[in-house]
């Protein structure tokens, strides 16, 4: 828990963020000075000091996953990286559709992506979305340049262009609920300012980690919600373009851990605290990745 501690010195008061800290076994206290009197953002420089020891902690374990990766994909064998994305790519899938309320099963989804076995009494628009998905990961993956407006209008276009021809790739003129959430989208006026507002931010990136950069790309696109469908598919496509464009392994949200997902979106989203959701992801990301390289 972080404290506000006060400290006599003399006639002078001094104030102090401080929060302990359990590293290597022990706990130490950090602490942050914050002035002679309590400032009015105090809620808000404790809120960062927090984030701040967060980076310290984690931060560095996410150069280890990088090197981990960036040694894996030296010594393996090309046909062995294919089949190893490929599995990757029936995973996420799989997930990301699941996510947004498809009907196929991980077993259903790989033998339609691996074999083109269409699964017997399954909803049409959840066969085509899975396909459609199939192929624009791997066109993500082959797009050379950066995240821009007119690539991701195209993206929604493709992923929904077999099931819902008359919003795919369009920005949505009306409002939209996302159910189960108290957060309320955007108003379909607040939509454009705030694409250009996003891409504006992508482009001033450079000192961002990479995966803090992921997770943000992710909250703040789908906080948007600029498409009528397809916008929850479409943000982790981005994250996972970010991820790879950098270098670092590809990260499947999974749909068993969805309540949590959920509950951090909506808190960084009704709270319009941004850290709330990034710690959630670096701290996913960074479980999955010690477990896949035994870190």
């Amino acid at each position: 828990m972080v404290e506000i501690r006060k400290e006599r010195r003399g006639a002078k008061t001094y104030y102090y963020i401080e929060h302990s800290v359990r590293e290597d076994g022990s706990v130490r206290k950090k602490r942050f000075y914050v002035g002679e009197t309590l400032p009015k953002n105090i809620e808000s420089m404790k809120k960062k000091f927090l984030y701040d020891i967060f980076k310290e902690k984690w931060f560095p374990f996410l150069d280890s996953i990088k090197r981990a990766h960036t040694k894996e994909i030296k010594t393996m064998p090309k046909s062995a990286q294919k089949k190893e994305l490929e599995h990757f790519m029936i995973k996420f899938t799989y997930e990301t559709q699941r996510i947004e309320g498809s009907t196929l099963s991980l077993r259903e989804t790989a033998d339609l992506l691996e074999k083109g076995i269409t699964p017997g009494e399954k909803p049409i628009a959840d066969v085509k979305e899975a396909e459609a998905h199939r192929n624009l990961f791997y066109e993500m993956l082959e797009y050379k340049k950066d995240l821009k407006q007119q690539i991701v209008l195209l993206w929604n276009k493709k992923l929904l262009q077999s099931t819902k021809p008359d919003i795919a790739g369009k920005i949505r003129k009306h409002q939209v609920t996302i159910t189960g959430t108290t957060f309320m989208p955007p108003s379909p006026v607040e939509v454009d300012p705030m694409l250009r507002d996003f891409f504006r931010w992508y482009k001033k990136k450079k000192k961002i980690h990479p995966v803090e950069l992921a997770a943000l790309v992710h909250l703040k696109f789908v906080t948007i919600h600029p498409f009528g469908d397809g916008n929850g598919r479409i943000s982790r496509l981005m994250m996972n373009f970010v991820l790879y464009k950098h270098k670092y392994p590809l990260f499947s949200i999974p749909y068993t851990g969805r309540s949590s997902y959920y509950t951090a979106l909506e808190r960084s989203q009704v709270k319009k605290e941004e850290y709330i959701f990034v710690q959630w992801f670096v701290k996913r990301y960074i479980k999955e990745m010690k477990r896949k390289f035994k870190l």
